[in-house]
């Protein structure tokens, strides 16, 4: 009877020290990682969307949109481990007001990748298969987009206990997804049926533009009060200032997009006013955007002089300003504007550095280890 226990414990415990040796480092592995896989497919997104062209480009924004596509496979797999074998830790990361926001970067990361599916991604797979894709992860996008805007808050009120004064950019981080798909719904309208179809998607985007523009008009003036009120954020999370333009580049790309489909997809008098919203809304959020990107570049250089380390919140530099280059190239190809044609392409050479600098610090971070520690402290609690 011993000789037929001892292969049995000695089975159980040899699977318990497998499971330890290999996924240790999955243990604090957030869903923050997600903003990598954004923080890349924009690149790609902005980079087709410029006015000019400019010989590799393109070819380069293919290479970006499935480095991307790679990995928004890898994160994916990686944070299905994580739920697995460490569920007691993921749990706790949506009852951490720090942390719950940031799974509305998984919607964003499924949506900002299919954007380039159908943009540049249908240069390797084919435009069937590139509209097939890009569909399905606007579905699934749209709805855990959806689902994170109402349960992240609804999680805010009733479960986390948030100190006064703590607003964050971060709660941002739910609420935009919406707005991301109002900007990926405007590819897929040409591929539907006419008529009901068209138009169907055509006002659920608009809606969706609406929930999230409303949102961010909720938390926005407690992100700025608690500025005010309070001082500087923590010089860790300072780069998280840059994550309000998400809302007001994505916005504006948004309309931009839904006025060039609009005329296939409703009347006409409507389409023309859609058009005219495009530019009647897109240039004043375009000029409080460069308004926020300055402030938000002048706190990041005082926090860089007092020793700023690098985080994971850096990616913020990447995705919000992508949202800004497709914003003025969508406002550049409606009015004609070569100001706006030149701002596209300096905010995408800016972009473009932010994620060379970003993701060669995280790969350095990943191999040493440190960015897969657990964290000493709540920086989002001070």
């Amino acid at each position: 009877m011993a000789i037929a226990v001892q292969p049995r414990k000695r089975t159980t415990n040899s699977a318990s020290a497998l499971t330890t040796v290999r996924l240790p480092a999955l243990r604090h592995f957030g869903p923050n990682w997600y903003a990598t896989v954004m923080g890349t497919a924009i690149v790609a997104n902005a980079g087709v969307s410029l006015p000019y062209d400019v010989p590799g480009l393109r070819t380069a924004c293919v290479a970006v949109w499935a480095l991307s596509a790679a990995m928004l496979a890898v994160v994916l797999t990686a944070r299905g481990a994580h739920w697995i074998h460490h569920r007691d830790q993921a749990r706790a990361h949506l009852l951490d007001p720090g942390v719950a926001p940031f799974y509305g970067c998984l919607s964003m990361a499924l949506l900002a990748v299919g954007i380039g599916t159908i943009s540049v991604g249908q240069d390797v797979i084919g435009e069937t298969a590139a509209v097939a894709t890009a569909s399905v992860l606007y579905a699934a996008g749209t709805l855990i987009g959806l689902v994170a805007a109402v349960v992240v808050p609804y999680l805010m009120v009733v479960r986390h206990r948030v100190a006064p004064g703590t607003a964050s950019p971060v709660w941002l981080l739910p609420v935009v997804p919406p707005m991301v798909s109002a900007a990926l719904g405007p590819l897929l309208v040409p591929h539907l049926p006419p008529g009901q179809w068209r138009e169907a998607m055509l006002l659920a985007s608009y809606a969706m533009f609406g929930i999230s523009l409303m949102a961010t008009l909720v938390i926005l003036p407690m992100v700025f009060a608690r500025l005010v009120h309070h001082g500087p954020l923590p010089l860790a999370l300072t780069p998280t200032l840059f994550l309000v333009l998400g809302p007001l580049g994505q916005s504006t790309t948004a309309v931009n997009k839904l006025a060039d489909v609009a005329p296939g997809a409703i009347q006409a008098s409507y389409a023309n006013g859609f058009s005219a919203f495009a530019v009647i809304y897109g240039v004043p959020v375009m000029g409080f955007a460069l308004m926020w990107l300055v402030f938000s570049a002048a706190m990041v250089v005082r926090a860089a002089r007092r020793g700023m380390p690098f985080t994971m919140s850096w990616w913020a530099f990447t995705f919000p300003v992508g949202t800004c280059v497709t914003g003025a190239a969508g406002l550049a190809q409606h009015t004609g504007l070569r100001a706006l044609e030149w701002l596209a392409v300096a905010l995408f050479v800016l972009l473009v550095t932010a994620w060379a600098v970003t993701g060669v610090r995280t790969l350095r971070g990943l191999a040493s280890g440190a960015l897969l520690a657990a964290p000493p402290q709540r920086l989002s609690s001070h």
